[in-house]
């Protein structure tokens, strides 16, 4: 591999997403011809909405029509996330023993084709789809595959069936190439299409597919094209995470603006070992690397990892863990990474009672990763994630798996190596220690604040002194606050109810701020000093949640709010620390059956899913007033069952306070321009 490669390339996090261009509005088939238009007719008293209202998505059109639902929106990881799903589908062929040989290439023009050498999509007529073949039904049929069942795949990456048929959607150009039976098949395809039947091209002692497509600029807009660097990064990663498989890689060189090279050959035998040497490099390390692999008897799936712990900690961070699970990288971690912590956490505790040191019983989940560089990778039997793109492992079995097998080679990494071992468990038992330390001055501070600060006499503080597991939820209203104080955990979780509309204090002045009731009461509760003298150590509470309306005055307020935070206290932002509560806005219930949908598109898909055939009773949550203490908790409020969003900040300072100032700030021309830029996009949100 070449040496002008850094290390970080192996990362193959998303990087942060670049607005696309708006796509250029579509010529007209056809021109209309000089007629006299039609009167209008008479408005009728349901204002029009009639059954021709109604609209019936065939094919692949809901793809094209809400791509976000499908590959997560429109934005460059977005974009990329369409290799993801090709080159998951060839890596499934490899993990299943059928392929050894995947091949990537970017041309010139931005096609990307992705081939492999395993089986190749069927093509025989499918039985369900008179006139089609099994290919033109995995291209243009959402929810279908060979996944399913589980008996062509043991374990997968790809388990919904709408992977290939959604890159297909989204593809000005695809094409596919088989090599199957001794005989070489191809069908073109454009936006979900087939341009023609399935043609056989002729004999061929080949096997495998090769597929080549190129994103549809009415997507993800004009320029829009993948960039080689993360397409380098994704294939990589991709075979560490299988021992068996080599991935060629070549882009053509007028595309490279960096040091990714044109052509590079992966092919990792010690899988993630080799991996996480490579990420950490001469970094110094507690212990040696500790890492294997270890495979379910009589069923299928395996677990793999690699860990170590560094005194100073990984470049920016002091640890980090990346995770996968049938060679899909699940950024937000999941079940497997819960599994991975607690065998180290159990093993460390058992091999400190073997050894009689004490102090081990105190250890926690958060003094083994605080200094960890960890990786781990999956393959179980159709595992459950969030999302279709894959970013959280949501498999109950998850857990229990991993941690079943990883247990038993750390004992007796532990027992075989004790000098390592050891000195590993000494530093670990000094981060539990130095946690502890931290914990105690904070519950003595927060006892003497809480003693000296006039607390705002609406907020619900929560009975714990200690700011760890705390939470101050900022509610809108009175209504909302009594429900939300009737919902809560009143060890943890403390209310502060807002009336109204906060200041806006991007465009308010110095004495306006200082005036202002609302947001005194706010900075009493949080008991800091807000501005350059703000210390993160002195927050009364571990997690601020905004909790508004699922409607456009919430929007607004969360806005205000956040504003707010980023200018007063920004460090708040940068630690994470900040949230957004995500109450539902609608609830469906067919009999004994009840769900909660977030909105419109999550209340659709669970029309076509869970309650599909069945009568069903829709409510509108108007707002958080109005939900009873019971349903408020159970979507949004217990720790167990709800969604919170971590409001982040973007990697460029510069572009933060652009964004603030054209929408919060005193220019009101810049706002308005902002809206007439935008209001396009949010046409079809409307609910009127």
């Amino acid at each position: 591999m070449p040496a002008s490669v850094a290390p970080s390339l192996f990362d193959d996090m998303p990087e942060p997403p670049k607005p696309a261009a708006p796509a250029p509005a579509p010529e007209p088939a056809l021109k209309p011809q000089a007629a006299a238009a039609p009167a209008p007719a008479a408005p009728t008293p349901t204002g029009g909405y009639s059954a021709s209202s109604i609209e019936v998505l065939e094919g692949l059109e809901p793809v094209r029509k809400r791509p976000g639902m499908y590959i997560g929106g429109t934005d460059e990881r977005a974009l990329h996330h369409l290799f993801a799903e090709v080159l998951d589908n060839a890596m499934d062929e490899a993990v299943a023993k059928h392929a050894k040989l995947i091949t990537v290439d970017l041309d010139a023009d931005g096609v990307l084709s992705v081939r492999d050498d395993g089986r190749g999509i069927p093509v025989d007529p499918h039985p369900k789809h008179p006139g089609k073949s099994a290919l033109e039904v995995v291209m243009t049929v959402l929810h279908s595959g060979g996944k399913f069942s589980g008996k062509a795949y043991e374990t997968s990456g790809g388990l919904h069936g709408v992977g290939v048929s959604v890159v297909n959607a989204l593809s000005d150009v695809l094409d596919v190439t088989v090599w199957r039976d001794g005989f070489e098949w191809k069908q073109s395809f454009s936006r979900g299409l087939p341009l023609a039947p399935i043609q056989q091209v002729g004999p061929s002692k080949k096997r495998g597919t090769l597929i080549r497509f190129h994103p549809d600029a009415e997507i993800f807009g004009v320029g829009a094209a993948f960039k080689p660097a993360r397409l380098f990064r994704m294939a990589r990663s991709k075979a560490y995470l299988f021992r068996g498989v080599e991935i060629r890689w070549t882009c053509a060189a007028e595309r490279i603006t960096d040091h990714t090279p044109t052509e590079a050959t992966f092919h990792f035998p010690n899988g993630l070992a080799d991996a996480l040497a490579e990420r950490i490099g001469e970094m110094e390390t507690v212990t040696p690397t500790f890492s294997g692999r270890v495979e379910r008897k009589g069923e299928a799936g395996a677990v793999e990892w690699a860990v170590t712990w560094s005194p100073i900690g990984f470049g920016d961070a002091d640890s980090f863990v990346q995770s996968y699970c049938n060679t899909v990288s699940t950024p937000d971690g999941g079940t497997h990474e819960a599994g991975f912590r607690a065998a180290l956490v159990k093993g460390l505790k058992t091999y400190g009672e073997l050894t009689n040191e004490k102090r081990a019983v105190q250890i926690t989940a958060e003094d083994v990763i605080a200094n960890a560089g960890a990786l781990i990778s999956v393959f179980i039997r159709n595992p459950e994630f969030q999302g279709q793109t894959k970013d959280r492992l949501s498999s109950p079995d998850g857990q229990k798996i991993v941690e079943a097998l990883i247990r038993d080679p750390l004992d007796h990494w532990l027992t075989e190596n004790p000098k390592q071992a050891n000195v590993l468990l000494g530093f670990i038992i000094e981060r539990a220690e130095d946690r502890l330390r931290r914990r105690k001055d904070k519950e003595v501070q927060r006892a003497a604040a809480t003693r000296k600060l006039r607390l705002p006499g609406k907020l619900a503080d929560c009975s714990r002194q200690s700011a760890d597991g705390t939470e101050l939820f900022i509610v809108e209203g009175d209504s909302a606050g009594g429900s939300a104080k009737q919902a809560r955990d009143r060890a943890t979780q403390a209310i502060l109810p807002l009336r109204g509309k906060i200041l806006n204090v991007a465009s308010a002045t110095a004495d306006k701020l200082r005036q202002n009731i609302e947001l005194n009461d706010l900075i009493l509760a949080l008991g800091v000093t807000p501005g350059p003298r703000f210390d993160i150590e002195a927050l009364r509470y571990e997690r601020i949640v905004i909790m508004t309306d699922a409607d456009v005055d919430g929007a607004h307020i969360a806005a205000l709010l956040i504003t707010f935070f980023y200018r007063s206290m920004p460090e708040v932002i940068r630690q994470g620390r900040l949230f957004m509560a995500l109450p539902p806005l609608y609830r469906l219930q067919a009999g004994p059956l009840s769900e909660y949908a977030r909105d419109e598109a999550h209340r659709e898909e669970l029309m076509a899913t869970v309650f599909k055939g069945k009568k069903v009773e829709l409510g509108r949550f108007k707002g958080l007033g109005e939900m009873m203490a019971s349903q408020l908790k159970e979507t949004t409020m217990d720790p167990k069952k709800r969604t919170l969003a971590r409001v982040t900040l973007p990697a460029s300072e510069e572009d933060i306070e652009d964004l603030v100032e054209r929408l919060m700030g005193k220019k009101a021309d810049a706002r308005f321009r902002f809206i007439q830029d935008n209001a396009r996009f949010a046409v079809a949100e409307l609910d009127v």
